[in-house]
Protein backbone atom coordinates (compact mmCIF):
# COMPACT_ATOMS: atom_id res chain seq x y z
CA UNK A 1 0.00 0.00 0.00
CA UNK A 2 1.34 3.18 -1.50
CA UNK A 3 1.08 6.54 1.05
CA UNK A 4 0.65 9.88 -0.36
CA UNK A 5 2.68 12.52 1.16
CA UNK A 6 1.89 15.94 1.11
CA UNK A 7 4.93 18.11 0.52
CA UNK A 8 5.59 21.77 -0.30
CA UNK A 9 6.95 22.80 -3.47
CA UNK A 10 10.65 23.39 -1.16
CA UNK A 11 10.62 20.30 0.20
CA UNK A 12 9.59 18.60 -2.80
CA UNK A 13 12.88 20.23 -4.93
CA UNK A 14 15.13 19.09 -1.82
CA UNK A 15 13.89 15.97 -1.82
CA UNK A 16 14.88 15.94 -5.87
CA UNK A 17 18.27 17.18 -4.99
CA UNK A 18 18.75 14.64 -2.26
CA UNK A 19 18.00 11.87 -5.08
CA UNK A 20 20.05 13.31 -7.42
CA UNK A 21 23.11 13.45 -5.02
CA UNK A 22 22.49 9.47 -3.95
CA UNK A 23 22.60 8.53 -7.52
CA UNK A 24 24.96 10.39 -9.09
CA UNK A 25 27.85 10.99 -6.45
CA UNK A 26 27.07 8.27 -3.73
CA UNK A 27 26.15 5.12 -6.29
CA UNK A 28 29.60 6.05 -7.88
CA UNK A 29 31.38 6.30 -4.95
CA UNK A 30 30.18 2.93 -3.59
CA UNK A 31 30.81 1.07 -6.95
CA UNK A 32 34.66 2.20 -6.58
CA UNK A 33 34.85 0.90 -2.70
CA UNK A 34 33.55 -2.75 -4.35
CA UNK A 35 35.81 -3.01 -6.49
CA UNK A 36 38.82 -1.38 -4.98
CA UNK A 37 38.12 -4.06 -2.09
CA UNK A 38 37.84 -6.90 -4.97
CA UNK A 39 41.49 -5.96 -5.77
CA UNK A 40 42.56 -6.97 -2.65
CA UNK A 41 42.21 -10.69 -3.48
CA UNK A 42 39.94 -13.51 -1.74
CA UNK A 43 36.59 -12.56 -1.26
CA UNK A 44 35.43 -14.90 1.39
CA UNK A 45 38.03 -13.18 3.95
CA UNK A 46 37.19 -10.27 2.35
CA UNK A 47 35.88 -7.89 5.56
CA UNK A 48 36.66 -4.59 3.21
CA UNK A 49 34.55 -6.28 0.65
CA UNK A 50 31.46 -7.11 2.63
CA UNK A 51 31.18 -3.83 4.41
CA UNK A 52 31.26 -1.91 1.00
CA UNK A 53 28.86 -4.50 -0.20
CA UNK A 54 26.59 -4.17 2.89
CA UNK A 55 26.84 -0.26 2.02
CA UNK A 56 26.10 -0.59 -1.44
CA UNK A 57 22.62 -2.55 -0.15
CA UNK A 58 21.55 -0.01 2.10
CA UNK A 59 22.34 2.95 -0.40
CA UNK A 60 20.53 1.03 -3.19
CA UNK A 61 17.12 1.01 -0.13
CA UNK A 62 17.74 4.62 0.12
CA UNK A 63 17.53 4.95 -3.69
CA UNK A 64 14.66 3.04 -3.79
CA UNK A 65 12.71 4.41 -0.68
CA UNK A 66 13.69 7.83 -2.14
CA UNK A 67 12.18 7.25 -5.47
CA UNK A 68 8.88 5.94 -4.14
CA UNK A 69 8.24 9.09 -1.56
CA UNK A 70 9.13 11.29 -4.46
CA UNK A 71 6.24 9.33 -6.52
CA UNK A 72 3.77 9.33 -4.17
CA UNK A 73 4.80 12.85 -3.13
CA UNK A 74 1.52 15.76 -3.86
CA UNK A 75 2.23 19.23 -3.80
CA UNK A 76 0.43 21.43 -1.30
CA UNK A 77 0.18 25.10 -1.84
CA UNK A 78 -0.28 26.99 1.06
CA UNK A 79 -2.45 29.92 -0.72
CA UNK A 80 -5.25 27.18 -0.91
CA UNK A 81 -5.20 26.33 2.63
CA UNK A 82 -8.99 26.03 4.21
CA UNK A 83 -8.36 27.68 7.79
CA UNK A 84 -12.05 26.63 8.74
CA UNK A 85 -10.40 23.39 10.37
CA UNK A 86 -7.13 22.13 11.03
CA UNK A 87 -5.24 20.34 7.88
CA UNK A 88 -2.20 19.69 6.45
CA UNK A 89 0.13 23.36 6.42
CA UNK A 90 -2.19 24.73 9.05
CA UNK A 91 -0.84 26.80 12.12
CA UNK A 92 -2.74 25.64 15.19
CA UNK A 93 -2.74 27.87 18.57
CA UNK A 94 -3.59 25.11 20.97
CA UNK A 95 -4.43 25.36 24.79
CA UNK A 96 -3.18 22.02 26.70
CA UNK A 97 -5.38 21.91 29.08
CA UNK A 98 -2.75 19.08 30.97
CA UNK A 99 -0.70 21.70 31.51
CA UNK A 100 -2.52 24.41 31.12
CA UNK A 101 -0.37 25.93 28.42
CA UNK A 102 -0.83 27.55 24.85
CA UNK A 103 0.99 26.32 22.07
CA UNK A 104 0.89 26.54 18.34
CA UNK A 105 2.47 24.08 15.86
CA UNK A 106 2.61 23.94 12.09
CA UNK A 107 1.30 20.64 11.42
CA UNK A 108 3.29 19.58 8.37
CA UNK A 109 4.42 15.92 6.44
CA UNK A 110 6.51 13.85 8.00
CA UNK A 111 9.73 15.06 6.06
CA UNK A 112 9.31 18.49 7.23
CA UNK A 113 8.68 17.98 10.91
CA UNK A 114 10.62 19.66 13.13
CA UNK A 115 9.74 20.26 16.90
CA UNK A 116 12.00 22.51 18.10
CA UNK A 117 10.81 24.85 14.93
CA UNK A 118 7.45 24.02 16.13
CA UNK A 119 6.65 21.90 13.39
CA UNK A 120 4.59 18.32 13.95
CA UNK A 121 4.12 15.95 11.37
CA UNK A 122 0.37 15.17 10.32
CA UNK A 123 0.93 11.45 10.99
CA UNK A 124 2.13 12.13 14.84
CA UNK A 125 -0.67 11.58 16.92
CA UNK A 126 -1.10 14.78 17.69
CA UNK A 127 -0.95 15.74 14.27
CA UNK A 128 -3.83 12.70 13.78
CA UNK A 129 -5.70 13.91 16.92
CA UNK A 130 -6.19 17.86 15.31
CA UNK A 131 -6.88 17.12 11.84
CA UNK A 132 -10.39 18.17 10.95
CA UNK A 133 -10.88 20.12 13.88
CA UNK A 134 -12.31 23.32 13.93
CA UNK A 135 -11.32 26.11 16.84
CA UNK A 136 -13.05 25.57 19.99
CA UNK A 137 -13.45 22.18 19.75
CA UNK A 138 -11.46 20.26 22.24
CA UNK A 139 -8.95 17.20 20.63
CA UNK A 140 -8.21 13.96 22.56
CA UNK A 141 -4.77 12.56 21.40
CA UNK A 142 -3.38 9.31 22.90
CA UNK A 143 0.32 9.57 23.05
CA UNK A 144 2.94 7.56 24.98
CA UNK A 145 2.51 9.74 28.15
CA UNK A 146 -1.28 9.15 27.92
CA UNK A 147 -4.24 11.06 27.01
CA UNK A 148 -3.78 14.47 26.68
CA UNK A 149 -6.51 17.56 25.63
CA UNK A 150 -6.22 20.72 23.61
CA UNK A 151 -8.35 23.26 23.20
CA UNK A 152 -8.40 24.65 19.39
CA UNK A 153 -7.84 28.51 19.76
CA UNK A 154 -6.67 29.54 16.01
CA UNK A 155 -5.89 28.54 12.75
CA UNK A 156 -4.17 29.98 10.13
CA UNK A 157 -2.40 29.89 6.79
Amino acid sequence: MTDIMYVTKETLEIMRAELQQLKSVERPAASKAIAEAREKGDLKENAEYDAAKEAQGLLEARIKKMESDLANARIVDISTIDTTKVSILTTVTLFNMNTKKEVTYQIVSEKEADLKAGKISVTSPIGRGLLGKEVGEVAEVQAPAGTMKFKIEKISA
